[in-house]
């Protein structure tokens, strides 16, 4: 199993890219309200997609290593960033 957090700065980006994820046959992938790290303000937040892929056994091969470069480039394509071990 391998998690995967992609963090997008806009809402509906976010949903957008977990309706696509779930298109293409991901067996989990939902939309995630990440705060801000030391802001006060409940309003101040990014949208992360949380992705999780049970059929992926081992993380150190290569079907592991593709995912993470997608989720990255993903990530950058939209201004956001990508943590392969949230």
């Amino acid at each position: 199993m391998s998690d995967h957090l992609i963090v997008v700065p806009e809402r509906a980006t976010a949903e957008a890219i977990v309706a696509d994820l779930v298109d293409e046959g991901f067996t989990e992938a939902r939309v995630l309200r990440q705060p801000l790290a030391g802001d006060d303000d409940a309003e101040a937040a990014e949208w992360g997609v949380l992705v999780v892929e049970e059929l992926v056994v081992d993380e150190s091969g290569p079907v592991e290593s593709g995912l993470r470069d997608r989720f990255a480039a993903l990530a950058q394509e939209h201004d956001g960033w990508y943590d392969p071990n949230p």
